[in-house]
């Protein structure tokens, strides 16, 4: 490792996640560079509960930055530039030796373009490459501009970035590090009084508000459909802190027996105890494949938001798993097809065709490979990047920009 990265005084890292899968991943980039600087790096900045849990104090609660799609960020928007400016505002008083913008590029871009006209001589680094190859490619260019480097999610992306002149380091994903194919199911079942002949489905309704109260309605009337067909079915609905009221309150009446849970653990144990999938669209998919539980994909935005959507996205399916192979193996229905009927038919088949089942769960082993499962952890490649940034940095300024 580069000695300036083990400096006595350590690297201050200011990180910014948005959403509970940004905190997952700053969590582990948290844990992989203290690993790798025994512990002599400082953390700042904002995140959720796994970040806090690995020693970060956010600056304010990360949910208000949980948002998604133009009309629902809309009545949020003065809440949102304050906290840019006061977030910037804290980086500027600090004066870390990096800024690293974890997704959630809504917020941390913009918080990027600032420091970067104020203060030059912070590194900047956004971890997860925007979607250049889905919808606006320009994007590319815009990054390069403000950024200095960039760690890519997926292996085919670097080379969108680095033709723009924007060092961008292919790490791998890092939900292959969150133990999703290695759950407990029997006991999970045990734990929960469910019975070995029991049917479990595993419900995921999403982790943001607006996605939640849109999509449980249309997953109870999916049970709903399903229960006369399907006597002994289970319910589990994975759910996260900052959605949990909302989704218990709406689970409460539903017409099979349900079981809310919270945390990773109890997540991957319900993976591993269901049959079948029924999840909003998002990071969950790939923790579905790499469980491999087949899966049906939901997912339904407002019509306005999605009409202005449709005139820039450039690729055929929403799911990654199906992006990648380029192919539909796991459903999607979205929109106008995300109806109770459809979702019931294609879990339905899932429940009661093996051979369904079976060709999701050997379609996935290749998209495994390629998120990076089985080789170097993923946040361990990407905290080693962002020290060697910051070992260059002080190298080219030692300095610059330090009161």
């Amino acid at each position: 490792m580069n000695d300036a990265i083990v400096a006595d005084s350590g690297p201050t890292l200011f990180l910014i996640a948005g959403e509970p899968s940004g905190d997952a991943l700053g969590a582990r980039l948290m844990a992989a560079a203290k690993r790798l600087t025994d512990g002599k790096v400082r953390f700042v900045g904002v995140g959720g509960e796994k970040m806090m849990a690995e020693g970060l104090v956010s600056l304010f609660p990360m949910s208000e930055l949980t948002l998604f799609g133009i009309f629902e960020l809309l009545p949020h928007l003065p809440n949102l530039i304050r906290r840019i400016d006061q977030t910037v505002a804290e980086i500027m008083r600090v004066r870390p030796d990096a800024v690293v913008g974890i997704d959630s590029p809504g917020f941390t871009v913009r918080v990027a373009k600032k420091v970067r006209a104020a203060a030059p001589s912070i590194a900047l680094v956004h971890y997860v490459a925007p979607t250049v190859w889905a919808w606006k490619p320009k994007r590319a260019a815009k990054y390069a501009a403000i950024y200095d480097h960039l760690l890519a999610v997926l292996p085919f992306e670097p080379p969108y970035f680095e033709r723009e002149g924007l060092a961008c380091t292919f790490v791998g994903h890092s939900v292959v590090e969150g133990g999703a194919g290695k759950g407990d199911g029997a006991g999970f079942r045990d734990r929960h009084g469910i019975a070995p002949a029991d049917r479990v489905v595993a419900v995921l309704p999403g982790s943001r508000k607006g996605e939640v109260s849109r999509l449980l309605p249309d997953f109870r009337a999916t049970l709903e459909r399903l229960q006369p067909s399907h006597p002994t079915l289970v319910a589990v609905v994975p759910t996260v802190a900052t959605v949990r009221d909302r989704v218990a309150a709406a689970i409460a009446d539903w017409p099979v027996r349900t079981v809310l849970v919270e945390g990773d653990a109890e997540k991957y144990d319900a993976f591993a105890a269901a049959e079948a999938a029924l999840a909003a669209s998002g990071t969950v998919s790939l923790e579905l494949a790499l469980a491999r539980l087949p899966t049906v994909i939901a997912y339904r935005l407002n019509p306005v938001t999605v009409a202005l959507y449709r005139r820039l996205i450039r690729v055929k399916y929403v799911n990654l798993v199906n992006l990648m192979l380029d192919r539909m193996l796991v459903p999607e229905l979205l929109q106008q097809d995300c109806r109770p009927d459809k979702l019931a038919a294609e879990l339905g088949r899932l429940l009661d065709d093996p051979a369904a089942r079976q060709a999701q769960i050997d379609g996935v082993a290749e998209v495994a490979r390629w998120l990076g499962q089985g080789d170097t952890p993923p946040s361990e490649r990407a905290a080693r990047t962002i020290l060697d940034v910051v070992a260059e940095q002080r190298l080219n300024r030692p300095q610059a920009g330090k009161p």
